[in-house]
This record gives C-alpha cells, sequence and structure tokens, in this order.
C-alpha cells in the first residue's frame, strides 16, 4: 500500500460537472482529490480486504435473526419498542437488502480492523462506482499509468446486476432530502444504474412523501409499491410520520433490519460473539458506571454519520473529537487502531487514511479512500483514487 503523488488531469472539474459529479467540492476545499492515488497489491486487495469484508459481512448477516429476537439486545441497540415487531417481520419475510460499506484502518501490513459499518445509507458511491474509474481509464490513455494497471471497483456491474435480479415492484421510486447534493447525485447514479437493468425508476423527495389510508403515495396520490430511501431509519422511527411504515405495503430498501446494522451497537455485540478476531477490534457499550475513557479508546454515539459527535484518545493521551447532532442518547467505546498516516506532499503535511470496503448483496464490490487531517474521517474528508499494480 501506498500513497503516490500525481499531478491533476487538466480538466477534472468540467469533466466532473459534465458527469453529474456536483459535489466535488465543498465549501471551496475539495472533496474529489486527484493529487494522488494509493497503491494496492493484488495480494493486498484479495487476502487483506475483500476476504475479510466478506467474512465479516456473514458474521453480522449471521447475527441478525438473533438481535431480532431478542429483547435484551433490541434494547441495547436502542431501537424503540413500537418498532421490534417491524423489523422482526422484515427479516423473518427475508425482505432483500442491496449493499453496504464497511470502514477499516489498513495500512497494508497488518491485518484490516473494522471501524464501523455503513449499511442503512452509505455514500461515496458515484464517486467509488464511476468517477474513479473514469480516472484510471483516462491515466491509462494518457500513458500516465501503465495498461495492467486495475482497480478493485465491481461496484457498478454488482449494482446493475442486483436491481436485475431483486424483482423490485414496479415503478420503483428513490429517495433523498430534497436539500441535499451529495445525497441526490447518490440516488440519481442508482436511478441510472437500475433502469440500466430494466427498473421503471422514478425519483421523490423524503418530503414529499404522503400517506392515504396508511399506505404510502407520491404527489399524484398513487401509491409507493417500492422505495429506495437514502434516509436513516433511526430518524424515520423518531419522526410521527415513521409510524405509517410499521403498517405500509411498501417493498423498503435498505429494509428495516438494516437499522441493527448501521448502529454502531453492532460493534460490541460483534466482539462478545467473534472475541480477538483479527479483524475486530475490542468493543464496548458505554454505562453510566463505565470508568472515564482512557488512552487508547474511541468513544461514539449509537447513532452518528461521518464521524460527528466521535471523541478519540490516544495512547499517548491527545484528545481528538468531532462535534456533531448526536450528543445525547448511548455510546459505545471502541479500542482505538490508529489510521495509517502519509505524507501529503501537495499539501505538505501529514494525513490519515481510511479504507472504506463495498458489499453489494453478499459479495464484496469495491474500496474506497478517504483522507484527513485528523484521526476522525468526517465529511469533508477527501477522497482519492486507488489502484491495483504489481
Amino acid at each position: 500500500m501506498k500513497r503516490i503523488s500525481i499531478d491533476e488531469r487538466a480538466n477534472w472539474r468540467a469533466q466532473a460537472e459534465e458527469l453529474g459529479f456536483k459535489f466535488h467540492t465543498f465549501d471551496g476545499e475539495p472533496y474529489w482529490d486527484e493529487t494522488a492515488y494509493y497503491q494496492f497489491s493484488l495480494q493486498q486487495i484479495e487476502q487483506d480486504l475483500e476476504a475479510p469484508t466478506e467474512e465479516l459481512h456473514q458474521m453480522v448477516m449471521d447475527m441478525v435473526g438473533d438481535i431480532t429476537r431478542s429483547e435484551e439486545m433490541l434494547t441495547l441497540l436502542a431501537i424503540p419498542r413500537d418498532y421490534w415487531s417491524f423489523v422482526w417481520n422484515s427479516w423473518n419475510k427475508t425482505q432483500p437488502h442491496l449493499y453496504g460499506r464497511m470502514d477499516f484502518v489498513y495500512d497494508g501490513k497488518s491485518p484490516a480492523k473494522l471501524m464501523e459499518l455503513n449499511y442503512d445509507t452509505p455514500t461515496s458511491l458515484y464517486e467509488t462506482g464511476f468517477f474513479q474509474w473514469v480516472w484510471l481509464e483516462d491515466q491509462i490513455k494518457a500513458g500516465v499509468l501503465p495498461e495492467h494497471a486495475d482497480q478493485f471497483n465491481s461496484l457498478q456491474d454488482k449494482l446493475e446486476q442486483a436491481f436485475a435480479e431483486l424483482a423490485l415492484p414496479q415503478p420503483f421510486y428513490f429517495s433523498s432530502v430534497r436539500e441535499s447534493i451529495e445525497d441526490r447525485g447518490t440516488v440519481d447514479y442508482l436511478m441510472d444504474i437500475a433502469t440500466q437493468a430494466g427498473v421503471d425508476s422514478r425519483y421523490i423527495a423524503i418530503e414529499d412523501l404522503g400517506e392515504w389510508q396508511g399506505q404510502l403515495v407520491d404527489l399524484d396520490n398513487q401509491p409507493i409499491k417500492g422505495l429506495f430511501k437514502l434516509y436513516p431509519w433511526e430518524f424515520m422511527v423518531q419522526e410521527e410520520f415513521g409510524r405509517v411504515m410499521i403498517n405500509t405495503q411498501t417493498q423498503f430498501i435498505e429494509p428495516a433490519w438494516k437499522m441493527l446494522l448501521s448502529n454502531k451497537g453492532i460493534l460490541p455485540l460483534l466482539w462478545q460473539r467473534y472475541p480477538n478476531h483479527p479483524n475486530l477490534l475490542p468493543a464496548f457499550f458505554e454505562t453510566p458506571t463505565s470508568e472515564p475513557m482512557g488512552a487508547g479508546w474511541v468513544r461514539k454515539p449509537l447513532f452518528s454519520r461521518e464521524g460527528a459527535n466521535v471523541d478519540l484518545i490516544t495512547t499517548s493521551g491527545e484528545k481528538v473529537s468531532a462535534h456533531g447532532p448526536y450528543s445525547d442518547g448511548r455510546f459505545v467505546r471502541q479500542a482505538l487502531q490508529p489510521l495509517p498516516k502519509f505524507r501529503d506532499e501537495y499539501r505538505n503535511a501529514d494525513t490519515y487514511t481510511m479504507v472504506g470496503s463495498w458489499i453489494v448483496g453478499d459479495s464484496a464490490a469495491g474500496i474506497c479512500i478517504r483522507e484527513d487531517e485528523t484521526l476522525i474521517t468526517k465529511d469533508s474528508s477527501r477522497f482519492l483514487p486507488h489502484i491495483i499494480l504489481d
């Protein structure tokens, strides 16, 4: 695993705009960053990332049924009691799932360590599945990279295959928060893939979802029989409108049982079941009697996104924190495995690197790279492309 500096393509911003990548820059700072790329060996990809991703995925899937039947575990995960049957039914009826992402600490030498699961509303999808592949093709065509350079990136192909096989109700709706450019870009990308797979795909903003006689309807009062919602289940179950979901006949992607796996509480449950697994970090539920967090630990809310409200204390005692809206509620503690540090020559600064590993259905489907100046990866952390080259 190497970080290699490289010149940007002269036209990449114009290309990004033309291809619909509207969120390549956040508040004047680059989100997409091609001043460097990461290089992996095929062995690192296949043995250190792809294989553990599929093994860990099977481990968490094996736990879902037990969690849905356990009042103790549902309580630990802070799932509202009114939704327990809803979650159980979604699993018992084997409602299908589409995709997810695992976030790893990986340095190319030691086993990848799972930081968390993003199994309900993971983003960074378009830039992983499409735009970094465009970057690779351009660099090979320009002679900057050798012709045999590759990527671990079957994400778009696997998504198209999944949409073709899911037998979704038609028309099938895709939804996101109206004002989020990034979320809309992710949903538009998924809609394009679904359309290529033969799905009659339509968009509706989350704010425009309606209810008629207990069922979800669109702005024309037509029933929504199938819905991909890029909106977290943990938000929906706290909102009054969420109660409509309990009795509706709508098929949801992701299904309600996914709220168990997008919850940081899955980390201590995994550790309890698989202690000392080489790809897991020790993790525990925080209780009112827990000792103050010591060096070498991370504190995370059960429900948080993009590093919000995460606190960590390094082994040397330095505290790093990220602010956010998730300060209320329960927390977990996870042993700190620091992100690997690389030198960013373009910015003349150190940077910390996280590897995201994608799952489509039950198969590993590719990776994405995020960088930040701190040990906490956030929404604003840069996205860099990668290659496989031995």
